[in-house]
């Protein structure tokens, strides 16, 4: 795909003198800047909690990323990937991740489907290059999350939202297990598993022996009462609830 500066510069244009932009249009301004570049189908904006995009923005680094080179040793064969991942139809996933205040990280991502290919490699070197002036526009538009999260949060608490329901959705994934009664050892590997990680890679992460991997997951499927991994999953879908779903707004390149 040829680089459209026409389009490029519009889209820019639309960014130069402005103190501020309303989410919706500075969401639409990165779409037209990105279509202007590279050929993708969807943008989305949060990850979930499961995949390697969200675990990436808690570890606050910061960049322009392949899916494919955050994703654990695991990641495609988990059930995680083969419940949900697959059925997306996604060839490829690419994320500008953009460290803000207030230990927030956002992340803006580009889809293509599976009839459109994976981004080939000029185009990836074109958006690493851009990166830097889109993360400046974030910093510039988007200042202020984590005092407008809150505001959100005590919002919905004020008009009746259950105060519990309005706590989860702010605490860590690692809290979903309390309530079973696993260990902290536990719930750090169970949510490695999920992530994808093999044993393997859960040892040298959390610095123990494979073996010791495989016995811990073998006490947590006892406690738990399951045998499958496709089980485990179930139970942390319905434990964490809604909280670990990834917002549905997306657009189109086009």
């Amino acid at each position: 795909m040829s680089i459209d500066l026409e389009a490029l510069f519009q889209a820019f244009d639309a960014t130069v003198g402005k103190p501020a932009m309303a989410d919706a249009e500075f969401g639409e301004t990165f779409r037209r800047m990105m279509a202007a570049l590279v050929r993708f189908d969807y943008v989305v904006v949060f990850p979930y909690l499961l995949d390697p995009f969200y675990q990436t923005a808690r570890a606050r680094r910061a960049g322009v990323f392949r899916m494919r080179e955050l994703a654990p040793d695991r990641f495609f064969s988990s059930e995680y990937y083969r419940s949900y991942y697959v059925q997306t139809g996604l060839a490829e996933e690419i994320g500008f991740f953009v460290t803000l205040d207030d230990d927030i990280t956002v992340v803006l991502s580009l889809m293509r489907r599976e009839k459109t290919g994976p981004f080939p490699p000029a185009e990836f070197a074109l958006l690493k290059k851009a990166e830097p002036l889109v993360a400046s526009l974030v910093r510039h538009f988007w200042p202020g999350l984590g005092a407008r999260f809150d505001a959100q949060r005590d919002a919905g608490m004020r008009t009746g939202r259950k105060r519990g329901a309005a706590a989860q959705a702010l605490q860590p994934a690692d809290t979903v297990w309390r309530d079973l009664k696993l260990t902290s050892r536990e719930t750090a590997i169970v949510d490695l598993v999920l992530q994808g990680h093999s044993s393997e890679s859960i040892g040298l992460r959390l610095n123990i022996s494979t073996g010791t991997v495989k016995v811990h997951r073998r006490n947590v499927y006892r406690k738990l009462g399951i045998s499958s991994q496709t089980q485990l999953l179930s139970i942390y879908l319905k434990t964490f609830g809604s909280t670990g779903d990834r917002p549905a707004a997306q657009s189109t390149s086009r």
